[in-house]
């Protein structure tokens, strides 16, 4: 995700209580904390409402401020009006780097673009059937599947379920063929990074697979890292060699297969 990326960046974290799940809420922090520090976290919904009765437990563990939106007329979504201005009074602050939304609501999609359009990187945080438009806009749109827990409505009753989403690499017996939409991406940012050697850093290429594809991310295949899904997917040469001013750490060079 370029040089932002090694900042401790100051982050705002905003949260659409109607369209997340309260049991994501501790590895959905650890993900932001790989971008930056969280120095804002609010989460917006009508608490009068049984339905976020699973978010109360977790407000003070985790110190995030809820924010009062009370559905004023009905089929109206107040708190996305909420989340948005108090979003535009951050931004106009100028104390932020970046903002995290938490949702899976397309509604958020013009926020995200206005966040972009002043400089800001923007994290968008929801489920695979985000609508395109919202996981488009954003930076970097990470699904929160991959966290291992959901919730999911059986009847009337709302049940966790673990997934146990492997982040390790999948055994050669339990993988799935690879998709040509995936290996179309790798392609396509291979050849937007490769040197005239043929040569690309893989750090640079997972930089373009996210300007291309802000919701890729390894770990919707079943690996923990790119390097790892690369390697298997059987597209390219795969060569470490050591760093120029750290010969322990690694740089990976992968070059397309004659």
């Amino acid at each position: 995700m370029g040089e932002r990326k090694l900042r401790d960046d100051r982050l705002a974290i905003l949260i659409d209580a109607d369209n997340a799940s309260a049991n994501l809420i501790q590895p959905l922090l650890e993900e932001v904390a790989k971008y930056g520090t969280a120095n804002v976290k609010r989460i917006y919904g009508d608490w009068t409402n049984n339905q976020l009765s699973g978010w109360k437990g977790k407000l003070h563990t985790y110190a995030i401020q809820p924010i009062q939106q009370y559905s004023y007329v009905s089929g109206k979504n107040a708190t996305d009006s909420a989340l948005i201005i108090d979003a535009m009074d951050l931004l106009y602050t100028g104390n932020f780097d970046g903002f995290c939304l938490v949702s899976s609501d397309s509604d958020f999609t013009r926020l995200a673009c206005r966040l972009r359009e002043a400089g800001l990187f923007v994290y968008g945080f929801g489920r695979k059937q985000t609508p395109t438009s919202f996981q488009k806009a954003c930076d970097k749109f990470t699904y929160t599947e991959i966290f291992g827990l959901e919730d999911v409505k059986v009847g009337a009753e709302v049940k966790q379920i673990d997934r146990e989403f492997t982040q390790a690499k999948k055994e050669p017996s339990e993988k799935e063929p690879v998709s040509k939409e995936l290996t179309d991406l790798l392609k396509r940012a291979y050849e937007a990074t490769a040197g005239e050697n043929g040569s690309a850093e893989l750090g640079a290429l997972g930089s373009q697979i996210n300007k291309i594809s802000p919701a890729f991310d390894a770990r919707n295949y079943g690996y923990k890292k790119l390097r790892s899904l690369v390697g298997d997917v059987g597209l390219f040469e795969v060569q470490e060699i050591p760093g120029k001013q750290n010969p322990l750490a690694k740089v990976v060079y992968i070059k397309l297969k004659g």
